[in-house]
């Protein structure tokens, strides 16, 4: 190991927490845009938005299908879930009895995964937008609405036409 002078020292000091200071900006900013990376979030949500269940729904002609029984996280009026579905990913609401809301799960604002519901909100983990059942934008940073699907229901099988 070669003797360093103090100048020398402190040259290469700054040099590595300069560095380190970018490597840590760039780490705040990838986190602060959410984005969505590798996860189906892209983000958190806030401590009193509970996240959505995930059901699977299947292929069907002209759209998907979900069976909604007894034990469904979707069985109540007023509940959510996040579908996946080999057309994407859906957010369904049950609105009312035999009544549900389909829309796509993609926020308007920076494509983020929607993966919050309270009240009858749909909330964003990536920047906080927030969507009612319809898809309505309730507050942004969004300020488009989700593109919506029709739904029918019968005989505890819920259809998405997507």
């Amino acid at each position: 190991m070669t003797e360093q002078t103090r100048r020398q020292f402190c040259a290469q000091a700054c040099q590595i927490a300069s560095v380190a200071a970018v490597a840590g900006s760039v780490g705040t900013l990838l986190q602060a845009c959410g984005g969505g990376g590798g996860s189906i979030t892209g983000g958190s949500l806030p401590p009193d938005v509970p996240a959505l269940s995930t059901l699977t729904a299947t292929a069907a002609s002209g759209g998907v299908t979900l069976n909604i029984d007894a034990g469904s996280p979707l069985a109540a009026v007023g509940s959510a879930a996040l579908i996946q579905s080999p057309s994407g990913l859906i957010l369904v609401a049950h609105t009312a009895a035999d009544t549900f809301t389909a829309v796509t799960a993609t926020c308007t604002h920076e494509n983020c995964t929607i993966t919050g519901f309270t009240g009858q909100s749909y909330v964003c983990p990536c920047h906080g937008s927030r969507f009612g059942t319809s898809g309505a934008v309730q507050n942004g940073p969004a300020t488009r609405s989700l593109r919506t699907f029709a739904t029918r229901f019968a005989s505890n099988v819920l259809t998405i036409s997507v």
